[in-house]
């Protein structure tokens, strides 16, 4: 599953390529903040590096059962003296100096092994263990991508909304000014528009500022400047984005996350090896094969050429490692079992995740389609308290809560959008079915400014 999905983003990653790096001239689409992901993240790197090294652990597995050969050669000069008797049975002292050489090859092929064979299972479990690691942190990629491009863009309409409410309350205290000017304002009325500019002119600068931090978040992951965005449609058809029901998701997720698929892979491992620490108190058999040639290698064989072939099998029977091995599957037991107690965290989680998600998008469409009436209602508001005022029906504190409810119901709209957006996601994520369409259907929310 997690080499798929490399392969596709790899040909996310050419695409981007291909078409061109974002500039500072153009808004940035959210594919397109997903592809320069692709290539940038630092966690996206460290990811596909980390899964590069776990492809190793089956090729290192699987090389214990292949034959092991070994070559060495020595040469050395041999110094020294010799005392021996003569024919007349004197001692007889003569001096040593030769050189001496030997060189080997050995072949090991292993017969029979049990914590070999299972090393080599293990191998199998921790690569696989490592690609459903991969396709986690994946798909973590896209939700970290979509959550820091929809806060950058509820940024960015906030400080939109505030900028409109400050230059209605601007507008609205020059009325009062001219007002009163005439003599048919208050002071009052100054006074409280003027303390409204005041507040909306602070939150503008908060706002300001929120939005560069929501930019450097998403420049960080893409790996360069973000200039603009593109905007979320208005007026859009909401559409039906989850069907099915929260049993189908979950049994959706059980089959497919890839945390879950981790989880049960580490027990997997965990239980090999209590199985590989039992092998140290089974037999080994292997083949061994052997050829060695020598020159002079000792005193005794000075000036003598040896070689020699040797074929046999060597059986090792372990008696006693002064209960080393009984420890060691005391250990492996209590990792299984920490091992299971992690799965049944993980599944909780995981579960707990999928259910928030699924009922957050359902509520949501529900939430949105009230709030579009409640601006609605809101517009025709403040429009029905100006006329108000000209008929001496309302007063000018009036107009200003109408306002103020109309710029919050907006806010309110917007993060609703947007939540809903990247709840949708999360939950194909927690489902572990979440891909590249998905988020192109998040991606046709939104158009190029």
């Amino acid at each position: 599953m997690a080499s798929t999905y490399f392969k596709k983003a790899q040909v996310a990653v050419a695409c981007a390529l291909l078409f061109g790096q974002v500039t500072q001239a153009h808004a940035v689409g959210l594919i397109q903040a997903y592809q320069a992901a692709l290539q940038n993240d630092p966690q996206h790197r460290a990811a596909i590096a980390d899964n590069q090294a776990g492809q190793q652990h089956e090729v290192m597995g699987r090389s214990a059962l292949f034959p092991q050969a070994q070559f060495s050669y020595s040469l050395g000069k041999n110094r020294g003296d010799q005392t021996s008797p003569d024919f007349l049975g004197k001692p007889h002292r003569s001096d040593l100096d030769y050189r001496s050489s030997s060189s080997g090859l050995t072949i090991r092929q292993t017969l029979f092994n049990v914590e070999t064979f299972t090393r080599y299972k293990q191998s199998i479990a921790q690569t696989q263990l490592s690609n459903a690691q991969f396709d986690a942190r994946s798909k973590d990629l896209m939700v970290r991508v979509v959550l820091a491009y929809v806060e950058a863009k509820y940024a960015e309409d906030q400080l939109a909304l505030n900028r409109a409410q400050r230059d209605a309350y601007a507008e609205q205290k020059a009325a009062n000014d001219r007002l009163f000017l005439k003599g048919e304002g208050t002071k009052t009325d100054m006074l409280e528009t003027q303390a409204k500019l005041d507040v909306a002119e602070a939150s503008v600068i908060e706002s300001t500022d929120n939005v560069m931090n929501a930019r450097n978040a998403l420049a960080s992951i893409m790996g360069g400047e973000v200039p603009s965005l593109d905007s979320l449609r208005e007026g859009f058809e909401l559409p039906v984005l989850v069907q099915g029901s929260l049993d189908e998701w979950k049994t959706t997720a059980e089959r497919n996350n890839p945390e879950l698929t981790a989880a049960q892979l580490a027990l997997d491992i965990a239980e090999q090896e209590i199985t590989k620490n039992k092998g140290g108190h089974a037999p080994r058999l292997d083949l061994n094969a052997s050829y060695s040639r020598g020159k002079s290698e000792t005193l005794a064989t000075q000036k003598q050429d040896s070689n020699i072939r040797t074929l046999g099998v060597q059986l090792v029977i372990p008696i006693f490692s002064g209960g080393y091995v009984n420890a060691a599957i005391n250990q492996a037991v209590a990792q299984k079992e920490k091992a299971r107690a992690d799965m049944d965290a993980t599944r909780n989680k995981v579960v707990n995740e999928l259910i928030k998600q699924y009922r957050f998008v359902k509520s949501s469409e529900a939430k949105i389609m009230a709030l579009r009436k409640s601006v609605a209602s809101s517009l025709a508001l403040v429009e029905a308290t100006k006329q108000s005022i000209k008929g001496g029906i309302r007063i000018n504190i009036d107009l200003l809560n109408a306002q103020q409810q109309l710029a919050a119901t907006q806010r309110d709209l917007a993060q609703a959008h947007y939540g809903y957006l990247a709840s949708f996601l999360r939950l194909k994520v927690a489902a572990g079915v979440a891909n590249l369409d998905d988020l192109k259907t998040i991606a046709g929310f939104f158009v190029a400014n």
